[in-house]
């Protein structure tokens, strides 16, 4: 998987960008490489409570409305279950609604892109609750472009610190949960990315979302699932759920 993060032309596309995937939530209108508005909060609220508000809210401010725009984006996930949830269901129900391209793209994915002119590998981290982290690890090339290398985790610092053989970024809200015990398992291998790059940002999923748009990337919102890398509380007191 490439996240394309290069500083290119990027088409001029209108985008709606949500992410929901933990506790700050970010909603961004983006056209082309320009975030036009973008709204990030970080609280203990749960996300119903002001998605929908925030998202009315940029559209009067930029004098945009739904039928302006090309297309909606929203992070698939991982993260806490119920924000993933929110965000999807919101995202797919405006796109069906507005008859409006419609992309998902993972939480950790996103994440990396801003890293993407980075020399070091890159590990993105969310804090996954029970004392573990969801991981993904990435190769930048150096000129914007980063390759996931392998699939989703969900693991304990320990098991994660066991995979790091070389100097590695580090970055997201598991990074910092988890920074101290990290340092110490692995030394000098644990380099931490600039405190700007922990928070996920809508405006630079918009901006993927104008690239994959152009490119002619995008899905149902009818068949469109979150990305759990774990299974829920749910699935695993009952786990006829996870089959159904």
């Amino acid at each position: 998987m490439t996240v394309d993060s290069s500083s290119g032309a990027v088409p001029a596309l209108k985008v709606l960008a949500a992410d929901t995937s933990t506790m700050t939530g970010s909603v961004a209108l983006v056209e082309g490489a320009q975030v036009v508005a973008e709204w990030t909060l970080r609280s203990q609220r749960t996300h119903n409570r002001r998605l929908l508000a925030a998202i009315d809210r940029l559209l009067r401010e930029a004098d945009w409305s739904l039928e302006d725009l090309d297309g909606l984006a929203v992070t698939a996930g991982p993260g806490s279950f119920t924000g993933v949830r929110i965000g999807l269901s919101t995202m797919k129900g405006l796109a069906w609604a507005a008859g409006k391209r419609f992309l998902a793209v993972p939480t950790l994915d996103v994440l990396a892109a801003p890293l993407g002119l980075a020399s070091l590998p890159i590990c993105t981290l969310l804090d996954a609750k029970k004392q573990e982290l969801y991981a993904a690890q990435y190769q930048p090339d150096g000129c914007g472009d980063c390759r996931r290398e392998a699939d989703f985790q969900v693991l304990s610092p320990a098991r994660l610190a066991a995979q790091i053989t070389r100097p590695t970024l580090f970055c997201g809200d598991g990074w910092l949960l988890y920074r101290e015990v990290l340092r110490r398992l692995l030394g000098d291998r644990a380099i931490e990315a600039p405190a700007y790059f922990h928070t996920l940002r809508s405006g630079v999923l918009g901006i993927l979302a104008c690239r994959r748009f152009a490119a002619g990337e995008k899905a149902d919102p009818s068949t469109a699932v979150p990305v759990y890398v774990r299974s829920s509380e749910a699935e695993l007191k009952h786990p006829h759920l996870a089959q159904a």
